[in-house]
């Protein structure tokens, strides 16, 4: 009896002949963030989005069809739009009119529109993000996964329900040239320069804002690093110490391993 494991069928495989590979490779990574997302326990039902800038010059972007769980997201049925959110690629499928949640894209747009250095922006509403959102202190300087935000976190203060474009431009403002953001009594928004990047930022700020709720269950003080040890470390984390990479190579380490354990786990999110 043959024992040998079959190759995993690669991303190009599945491609359809009008998409381009620059394109499904992308597609194929943001539906993996959408599965690790509803996998490590951070989705809000059918709410909340993850973007990802296409290749090219006409500054388009992927986001989930409106009404899709985060684990039925696929690379063939999320949604190309432009930066006003219309849909420019598969306006129909299965003979009905696919759309996104406008409200949803509000924030993400006017990330994309102001940072060409951002191609993945992802929103959460988690428990734990949230509720650090509502603490007055915002992400305190607890543990080694947080410290990399050290003095590298931007603030924004509520504002309702954000639907309306005039809160974009003070949205841009908040975020600056920072990385992350933390939407105070809404929660976390991460970026990167890839998707895997903006994974790696989310699931770490998730992680330590889970582990900041941890010890502030316990009741008892906490041992604050001091201000240089806590800069340093986020300096260590910026020079890639962590052994997570730097410039373009960065999260490469992680992703396949995480790649890996999707296929293990789940399926048909690369088709």
């Amino acid at each position: 009896m043959n024992l040998a494991v079959k190759p995993r069928a690669s991303q190009a495989d599945n491609r359809p002949a009008h998409i381009p590979e620059s394109e499904w490779r992308v597609r194929t990574d943001l539906a993996a963030f959408y599965r690790l997302v509803h996998h490590h326990g951070m989705s809000m039902l059918v709410f909340n989005h993850i973007t990802a800038r296409v290749p090219g010059p006409e500054h388009h972007f992927l986001i989930n069809e409106y009404g899709l769980a985060y684990e039925e997201v696929t690379a063939s049925n999320l949604v190309k739009v432009d930066l006003d959110g219309k849909v420019v690629d598969g306006a129909v499928a299965d003979g009905r009119e696919r759309e996104i949640n406008p409200a949803g894209y509000i924030i993400h747009s006017c990330v994309h529109r102001a940072r060409k250095d951002v191609a993945c922006v992802v929103h959460t509403h988690s428990r734990a993000g949230v509720a650090v959102s509502c603490l007055k202190e915002g992400l305190m300087p607890m543990n080694q996964e947080g410290l990399q935000f050290y003095g590298r976190i931007a603030y924004h203060d509520y504002e309702g329900l954000a639907v309306y474009d005039d809160e974009q431009k003070r949205l841009v403002a908040s975020l600056g040239d920072k990385e992350v953001m933390i939407l105070r009594n809404h929660g976390l928004l991460a970026t990167g320069r890839s998707v895997a990047e903006a994974f790696r930022r989310i699931y770490y700020l998730e992680i330590a804002c889970r582990l900041q709720l941890d010890v502030l269950a316990t009741g008892r003080p906490w041992a604050p690093p001091s201000p240089e040890v806590c800069e340093h470390t986020a300096g260590q984390w910026q020079a890639g110490a962590a052994g997570i990479g730097t410039g373009a190579d960065v999260a490469t380490r992680e992703w396949p391993a995480l790649l890996r354990m999707l296929d293990r786990k789940y399926s048909g999110w690369r088709v």
